[in-house]
């Protein structure tokens, strides 16, 4: 858990556990490496609330563009967030949301980050 709060602070929750598990057999570096990509791919569950209560206004579906769910995001654009009903879910599970996309990236980065530091000690670099 040390690591965690060394190098990503601003992560609480259900994220921090999550990231904490993947940092847990990292080095120091690596920790760090992952921390800086991690960082600028995450999304703020705060950001995906706010988008996605724009789709009350006409706008539905930006919060799901954001998530990189562009299919459904274009499906909420044109029928208006469902109806209104996927909005309001989605408003309701922001978190979720958010934390189900940070889990991903965070687990895509972790891998890439060990792929890295694998070829680098392969070719004796590290």
């Amino acid at each position: 858990m040390s690591k965690v709060l060394r190098h990503l602070p601003e992560l609480d929750g259900d994220e921090q556990v999550e990231v904490a598990r993947l940092l847990n057999d990292m080095s120091d570096a690596q920790a760090g490496h992952f921390a800086r990509i991690y960082r600028s791919r995450r999304r703020e569950p705060v950001h995906i609330l706010l988008l996605a209560a724009i789709g009350f206004v006409g706008a539905g579906g930006l919060h799901r563009l954001y998530l990189e769910e562009f299919a459904l995001g274009l499906v909420y654009l044109f029928t208006g967030g469902l109806c209104v009903i996927g909005t309001i879910y989605d408003v309701i599970k922001y978190k979720d949301l958010a934390l189900r996309y940070n889990r991903d990236v965070a687990l895509e980065t972790a891998e890439t980050v060990r792929q890295v530091y694998d070829g680098a000690s392969e070719s004796g670099d590290v």
